[in-house]
């Protein structure tokens, strides 16, 4: 079965960090490109990060550029968005993305002091 499932939120003070995680299953997701969105209270679902493949470049969102790293473990099979410096409007549920699947259950992030 195709699938993603993602970990890692929790409730953080502004300016600590946090690191999620993306496991994919049913497919090789190192063949593909990974994202991450988020989608705030009574917001629409926004881009946030990507990792393409092959050649594993990254593409931020402004407003997370800088605060936000997305990295790939190809042996496990999974995708990371390391999360620092994080603040206030950083909360939302963050989902991760491929080509093959539709959205999962995504991981509550929420930030605050």
């Amino acid at each position: 079965q195709v699938q993603l499932v993602e970990s890692g939120g929790g409730l953080v003070q502004p300016g600590r960090s946090l690191r999620l995680s993306c496991a994919a299953s049913g497919f090789t997701f190192s063949m593909y490109t990974m994202s991450w969105y988020r989608q705030a209270p009574g917001k629409e679902r926004e881009y946030v990060a990507g990792i393409s493949s092959p050649g594993g470049r990254a593409n931020y969102a402004d407003s997370v550029k800088g605060r936000f790293t997305i990295s790939t473990d190809d042996i496990n099979n999974t995708v990371y968005l390391q999360m620092n410096s994080l603040k206030p409007e950083d909360t939302a549920i963050y989902y991760c993305l491929s080509p093959l699947t539709d959205w999962g259950q995504g991981t509550q992030v929420t930030v605050s002091s």
